[in-house]
């Protein structure tokens, strides 16, 4: 069998479920504009298709996918040079996720942390689709032939399990057709913990809006949440290996760094020595220079959002160009008679 090259090509995605944070800012957008700026083509994609493995409110997940949209553009995406989609709006993602559910094993399903977490005691009335959505992830990702995919620490299993899928399709058909994909994780702030407790990861659900820096917060709130942020007693290390131990230094460490895009060994060689009361307003002026403009840019979108319809139209269409020239060759490969309109 002859070993296929395979162009180059980035995709990642993010659920559309509301309250965009700096997590994701740091841990997804900013690194996706990073990519677009190598020059490799590169998919971004609202997965609402994946929210809804959990109820949603209809209205609220339009309202959310038109934002996540926003948050993309204002994070600086430009859609003419990455491609940005609406999951549902290419349906090769379902026709090559049921594919890839005839593929993949249970037993590899039950495996997935986030399903034991998700679902925990309660899984035998938990959905099919939140069962089955690493197999909608892995098409998402393989219906681009996509060779490179950012994520955070926490996805890397998923990714693990789409190479799975990709190396048990290509062996069983005798084909070298989908990439063994390689993930990316990188950066000095891949995993954003919350700002009230280092140990827990910044998120949407949380209680406590104090915990995390919404893209939608205002200069005044981010100043405030960064003021406010837990610390403790002690002056900030010289040296990474005094951050052992001390969580919330740790994160407001790496977030300075990631904002800054220094290392935390540069950042320390700057501040060490100096106590929170001088690092936390650093900090907070840098925050504000970075987060405050994609702010403004995300209200005045949201403001047109007949204006992000158009680009996740144009973005659908673009996608197409790709999608299903893939998914009629894996029609051919499985057996499948492909629809001519395909």
């Amino acid at each position: 069998m002859t070993e296929t090259t395979f162009t180059p090509r980035v995709f990642s995605g993010i659920q559309p479920s509301g309250n965009l944070h700096l997590g994701n800012y740091l841990g997804a957008l900013k690194r996706f504009v990073d990519w677009q700026a190598k020059d490799v083509e590169s998919i971004y994609c609202m997965v609402d298709m994946h929210a809804i493995t959990v109820w949603q409110d209809p209205a609220d997940l339009k309202k959310s996918t038109r934002e996540l949209c926003a948050g993309f553009i204002a994070a600086g995406l430009d859609p003419e040079q990455s491609i940005l989609i609406n999951q549902s709006q290419v349906p090769e993602h379902a026709q090559l996720a049921w594919i890839f559910n005839c593929v993949a094993r249970m037993g590899w399903m039950q495996r997935m942390t986030q399903w034991k977490d998700k679902a925990g005691k309660n899984a035998q009335n938990a959905s099919l689709g939140l069962f089955a959505y690493p197999a909608l992830m892995a098409a998402d990702i393989l219906v681009y032939h996509a060779t490179h995919v950012p994520v955070g620490e926490d996805q890397k299993q998923h990714l693990e399990l789409t190479r799975d899928i990709a190396m048990k399709f290509n062996h069983d058909y005798g084909v070298d057709f989908f990439p063994v994909t390689e993930p990316v994780i990188e950066g000095a702030a891949t995993r954003v913990m919350s700002l009230r407790d280092g140990s827990k990861k910044m998120s949407k659900s949380d209680a406590s809006d104090a915990s995390r820096i919404n893209l939608t917060d205002d200069a005044d709130t981010i100043a405030k949440k960064i003021r406010k942020a837990k610390t403790d007693p002690d002056a900030l290390p010289s040296e990474v290996e005094g951050l052992e131990g001390r969580p919330e230094a740790r994160n407001l460490v790496n977030i300075y760094a990631a904002l800054a895009e220094q290392s935390v060994d540069q950042v320390l060689a700057d501040v060490g020595g100096k106590a929170f009361s001088e690092f936390k307003p650093m900090l907070a002026d840098l925050s504000v220079a970075k987060m405050s403009p994609i702010t403004t840019e995300m209200a005045r979108l949201m403001q047109h959002q007949d204006e992000i319809d158009k680009i996740l139209a144009r973005g659908s269409e673009r996608a197409r160009e790709i999608t299903a020239p893939i998914l009629r060759k894996t029609y051919d490969i499985v057996g499948m008679v492909a629809p001519v309109t395909l």
